[in-house]
């Protein structure tokens, strides 16, 4: 009988062409075939038909992508794109372009690249570097002017920040910068010390003022359990109200013959010396002071077992508390701290930049910009600090951007509200870039698909029924 009757399949035949001792091995990682070599340091491969791991350099691209600093990156250019399209839009030369856009595009696309570049170019020369001026001093002027500005942004942002690494929202830095003023105004502007007396006097009962107008906040939230943000605004208007009155009442705060709402002058004595000279008006030795602070609070926070037991109530108080830790004082240790971060900034200003007497405004709004500094540095001393400059860079610039380009100063408010807004969601940033997702996001999609997807019914045959 042939093959046919035999019934044979082909299956059964030998392969055609080459005989079977000389065909290629059909193993590999997509046969599922054991007989595999294992992997090697030298020789990464599969190992009982796994999929061998992506490359090392794959995996850490992928994660530096995700990781924070690129997200804060891609948030300061994303809000800087559009601050750009804002002063376009503002820009009379391209107003006036755009109205004969059709006819002649190239002018208005001129206008527009001369508004932005001249925008910006004029914000990096009033906060970094001008290259207009041929004296060396005066081209890093604005360098020094952009860290005299930081110096009170970052001395308050590191006190939101702590509070931040607890648990607590502290928006009570106006207030504290109010009292610490009051405090060193009152205790110390009339005793005409020596000046290494006066000034760390003067320094110490700032930041004092400012620790105590915090432990407040910190000991009422202990005992009573009271939100610490409805504790702080109350408290920012009871400091106002208080300082109003202490300038306009003669005796306590009221500069000396005069009856303008205005304290005294700060004493010579009492002044930061200027750090690199009278050329550099801005910078000054408090500047150096806020970088020891900003030490001071990196160590305590991630180096110091009550920075640990700080950032445990921060994580889970229920299960510091369970512990043994104390909750309630580490609350009031946590405001101590921020009041007395916020108190220095208050000092930065009484003693560096505004000597001639203060009011009831010599916050300046660093109260509040102090939490958008604290937001931007991702509650981290060090990213504090950076938050800082960069704010410091963005005041010291807009001056230029409105005297030399007609920019209006509220075009850097927008852009640092958004910077805020894309630090906020991270998951816009990494959209707009198309940055690879993080795990998190990618279980809550996955989460979010299963509940829309329709349930199926536990008997199959009910619904052929």
């Amino acid at each position: 009988m042939n093959d046919e009757s035999t019934g044979s399949t082909p299956a059964a035949e030998p392969a055609r062409g080459l005989p079977p001792e000389q065909l290629p091995s059909v193993s590999g990682p997509l046969t599922g075939s054991p007989d595999l070599p294992a992997p090697t340091a030298d020789a990464p491969g599969a190992v009982d038909g796994d999929v061998p791991p992506p490359p090392r350099q794959n995996v850490f691209i992928k994660e530096l992508l995700r990781g924070s600093a690129v997200t804060t990156i891609l948030a300061i250019v994303a809000a800087m794109i559009v601050g750009g399209i804002l002063i376009a839009f503002t820009d009379e030369d391209v107003r006036a372009a755009s109205s004969y856009f059709f006819a002649r595009p190239g002018d208005t696309f001129v206008a527009i690249w001369n508004a932005v570049y001249g925008g910006y170019e004029a914000l990096f020369r009033g906060a970094i570097f001008n290259a207009r001026v041929d004296d060396f001093a005066a081209q890093i002027r604005p360098l020094t002017n952009t860290l005299g500005f930081a110096a009170p942004l970052i001395a308050a942002g590191l006190g939101v920040a702590l509070a931040f690494r607890v648990g607590l929202f502290n928006i009570g830095g106006r207030g504290q910068m109010l009292i610490g003023a009051a405090t060193a105004g009152l205790v110390t502007f009339q005793l005409g010390l020596p000046m290494w007396i006066q000034l760390p006097l003067t320094l110490i009962a700032g930041i004092a003022g400012g620790a105590i107008w915090g432990g407040i906040v910190g000991l009422l939230k202990a005992r009573t359990g009271a939100h610490e943000v409805i504790l702080t605004i109350m408290l920012n208007y009871v400091a106002l109200y208080l300082v109003m009155w202490l300038v306009r009442t003669p005796g306590l705060l009221q500069a000396t013959g005069s009856n303008q709402p205005i304290s005294n002058p700060t004493p010579a004595n009492a002044q930061f010396p200027d750090l690199l000279g009278p050329r550099f008006p801005l910078l000054d030795w408090g500047f150096v002071i806020v970088i020891g602070a900003t030490v001071f609070v990196w160590w305590l926070i991630e180096r110091s077992s009550l920075g640990f037991r700080l950032r445990a109530v921060g994580e889970n108080p229920h299960a510091a508390r369970a512990a043994g830790i104390s909750v309630q004082r580490m609350y009031v240790y946590a405001m101590l701290f921020a009041g007395g971060l916020a108190g220095l900034a208050a000092m930065n200003q009484i003693q560096g930049s505004v000597v001639s007497g203060f009011d009831a405004f010599i916050d300046a709004g660093i109260g509040f910009d102090a939490i958008t500094v604290a937001l931007l540095g991702r509650s981290r001393a060090w990213g504090t600090f950076a938050a800082g400059i960069l704010f410091g860079a963005l005041k010291a610039g807009s001056f230029t951007m409105q005297a030399s380009q007609g920019i209006p100063v509220d075009i850097v408010l927008v852009v640092q509200s958004l910077i805020v807004l894309f630090i906020a969601a991270p998951p816009l940033v990494r959209t707009i870039f198309f940055l690879p997702k993080t795990d998190a996001e990618k279980a809550a999609k996955a989460r979010a698909k299963a509940a829309k997807r329709p349930s199926e019914p536990k008997n199959p045959k009910a619904v052929s029924a």
